[in-house]
């Protein structure tokens, strides 16, 4: 960690005028920013001043992740941290029915939940968090709910994108979008660009996700390649079928630890894939309860674990 705060230091310093001690994000004149040659090309120095102003840009984002983190709770071991953890956040309805609300209210409670923990995996640095939001099955809800939740989708990431942006946090939605309504196509294309350059973590929410679609359309992906010519059959190996599931746009696509609230043990048709060598920590809480003494129980779980995957240790 020294050293790639001592590199990010010294990259920033060069090529965005940052004081390399203090790493302050602080603007300075444009004229320290512009890089000089003993030549006057003007193309040259265009060309420069460019790269540096993107170059700065990039590292601004990596200081700005790194300054977030702070010292994992008692009990966590940064270098078994996980990379992707993947969430099913069950238990929201049952939540509202057994407190008498309506449904609405149990999901926007999930909501805050889901902010709160991507803020801790921000804070304790890891890589990629997704949350299994709405299935492809859940279309079979009664329509006011199914409604209502598309609305609260809309509203929750509209209202969140700021508090997200703080964080340095990049936002990808995967699953079938064709099938959403177009107001919320929009929303989430304009939150997957606003945030596509930023280098902290990276959230992942399925919206009409299926492990089964995620799979099927890869599939046709691969025959449609071939078919076209681009692929032989002989090329289809695991590394390629997996740059062709919806998971593929994070750095690490397939997750460490899955975790699963309300009591229910099953993966309930997500990542049927990418969940082979998956550790499994199930609570029995609803996720509206899910606090942050449950996730650091559901990571000592998984730090506890000797990963294996088929005979070599992790």
């Amino acid at each position: 960690m020294a050293c790639l705060v001592s590199t990010c230091a010294k990259l920033a310093f060069v090529f965005g005028g940052i004081n390399p001690t203090t790493l302050s994000l602080q603007a300075t004149p444009a004229k320290q920013h512009a890089l000089r040659f003993p030549f006057p090309c003007s193309s040259i120095i265009r060309c420069s001043e460019s790269m540096a102003r993107g170059a700065r840009t990039n590292v601004l984002s990596l200081v700005k992740a790194m300054q977030t983190q702070e010292a994992l709770p008692k009990g966590l071991k940064p270098e078994l941290m996980p990379n992707h953890i993947a969430i099913i956040s069950d238990g929201n309805r049952r939540w509202s029915n057994e407190k008498g609300f309506k449904s609405q209210l149990g999901h926007r409670n999930g909501a805050r939940v889901m902010k709160e923990i991507v803020f801790l995996c921000c804070n304790w640095g890891i890589k990629v968090v997704s949350f299994f939001a709405f299935s492809t099955e859940n279309w079979a809800r009664p329509k006011e709910q199914v409604d209502a939740l598309m609305c609260l989708f809309e509203d929750v990431i509209q209202t969140d994108l700021q508090e997200f942006m703080g964080y340095n946090v990049r936002i990808s939605f995967i699953g079938d979008k064709s099938k959403l309504p177009k107001s919320l196509q929009e929303v989430m294309a304009t939150v997957e660009d606003s945030t596509r350059g930023n280098m902290g973590l990276h959230l992942m929410i399925a919206i009409n996700y299926s492990g089964r679609y995620d799979i099927m359309q890869a599939s046709r992906s691969i025959t449609s390649k071939v078919k076209d010519g681009f692929l032989q059959v002989e090329d289809i190996n695991e590394t390629l079928f997996e740059k062709e599931l919806e998971t593929n746009c994070a750095q690490f696509p397939n997750p460490d630890l899955l975790i699963r609230t309300s009591g229910e043990q099953r993966i309930s048709n997500f990542y049927l894939w990418q969940l082979a060598y998956t550790e499994v920590f199930f609570s029995v809480k609803k996720f509206p309860d899910f606090e942050e003494e449950d996730f650091i129980e559901a990571l000592i779980s998984f730090q506890k674990r000797e990963r294996r995957y088929g005979g070599n240790k992790y």
